[in-house]
């Protein structure tokens, strides 16, 4: 159990954090509609997981990352690449929902769907499927699409 907690984790202190020094120049996190009043500290997220850290859990995935600077680089700044925390845990799903979304001038088209465990384990949907499949899973068929 807790391999799972600290994979997610260490992908983003090891790609995440550097890779937002990197590419901090193309991609402005005013994208993101969930602004925090205060930085995240990461060891957080495994004791208690909130609305927040869900959001920035998943914001900070590489893929999710790639895709927002694709997308803004090739619509020359024209589309937005944002997230919001569309769903918050209830006793029958107890997952924080974030959706990854372009943020057009005239419509919002949904990119990513996630689901964020009060542990921090993060699930992505396929939309092929209509399930919520592990983060591994998903990265692997990202990998082969490419």
């Amino acid at each position: 159990m807790q391999r799972i907690i600290w994979y997610p984790l260490m992908s983003i202190l090891l790609i995440g954090v550097p890779g937002q020094a990197m590419w901090g120049a193309n991609l402005d996190d005013s994208y993101a509609f969930y602004k925090p009043a205060h930085p995240i500290d990461v060891a957080q997220t495994t004791r208690e997981m909130n609305e927040e850290a869900a959001f920035k859990l998943v914001w900070n995935l590489p893929q999710v990352q790639y895709k927002a600077r694709t997308i803004q680089r090739l619509s020359r700044g024209a589309i937005k690449v944002a997230a919001i925390v569309d769903g918050l845990p209830t006793p029958d799903d107890p997952y924080y929902k974030v959706r990854v979304y372009e943020d057009q001038p005239d419509h919002n088209s949904t990119i990513y769907w996630f689901r964020v465990s009060k542990t921090g384990v993060i699930e992505a949907l396929d939309v092929i499927e209509n399930k919520y499949v592990s983060l591994k899973e998903w990265q692997e068929q990202i990998r082969r699409r490419r």
